[in-house]
């Protein structure tokens, strides 16, 4: 049984007069989600492994607008985001770590311009500085040593912010064999979840986009497809129940893959 971890907020550090190394914001889908509340953990549990001094906004922590802005609606996203910046800026926050690549995308660099400039970081690369400095160490690749893994680029990950290296690095801890899509990196296809799209019914065509991106990855024949966004989790599981091979392939996150090797899930 793991041991149960209190996840300080940023209330409570402020309260003791303590500053945390980084905030962790956990987002929508992390928080409310339930496939994605493993995802959360997963993170939580190399945090306090690696001694990471951290803390949540826990009920202080909103949306970050990012859909509302995608959808459209310019007016409701800048709402959301003041609230946020206004929040981060009273604590006075220096870096960020995101569970979420459009959380990560938009505090980044849509935020700066509304008076929020942050350090901000994707978990996977979080997780990959941990390793490279020995603070985060897998025994041997764990269960996944020999497995073939997939890494699906995050539209928000690699095509809009150029992270191709920092999850690829940390999957090759896991000493497993890392096998690319044909589609991959700068070439990468979305998972069709991407542009608040996650929200509403499909455009008209022939095909679901994450049963086109689930089909790449079968090419390659996976035991596991690895993400490192919640939303191509849920399109990326869903496209494999479509060709019913849940089965034989697990999708899964960086997070969790590295926390499940390190021993910590």
């Amino acid at each position: 049984m793991a041991e149960k971890i209190q996840v300080p907020t940023m209330a409570q550090m402020a309260a003791s007069g303590e500053v945390p190394e980084i905030l962790f914001w956990v987002g929508c889908a992390g928080s409310f989600d339930d496939r994605a509340k493993k995802i959360t953990k997963a993170i939580v549990r190399i945090l306090h492994h690696c001694g990471v001094k951290y803390a949540v906004l826990g009920a202080e922590e909103s949306c970050t607008g990012d859909p509302a802005k995608r959808a459209g609606n310019e007016f409701l996203y800048q709402m959301q985001a003041m609230q946020n910046i206004q929040v981060l800026n009273g604590y006075e926050i220096k870096k960020i770590v995101t569970g979420c690549p459009h959380c990560f995308n938009i505090m980044k660099n849509e935020y700066p311009e509304l008076g929020g400039t942050y350090e901000v970081v994707h978990h996977t690369q979080l997780i990959n500085d941990l390793m490279k400095e020995g603070r985060l160490q897998v025994k041997d690749g764990g269960s996944f040593k020999g497995k073939r893994i997939t890494f699906h680029d995050p539209c928000y990950l690699g095509r809009a912010n150029d992270v191709y290296e920092a999850p690829r690095k940390a999957l090759e801890q896991l000493d497993s064999e890392l096998v690319e899509m044909k589609r991959c990196k700068s070439k990468g296809l979305c998972c069709g979840a991407g542009g608040a799209q996650m929200f509403k019914e499909a455009e008209p065509g022939n095909k679901e986009v994450n049963v086109e991106r689930t089909e790449d990855a079968l090419e390659v024949s996976p035991n596991v497809i690895a993400t490192g966004c919640p939303f191509c989790n849920t399109m990326m599981t869903d496209g494999v129940k479509n060709f019913e091979k849940e089965s034989e392939i697990e999708v899964k996150d960086v997070a969790e893959l590295i926390a499940e090797a390190a021993d910590l899930i």
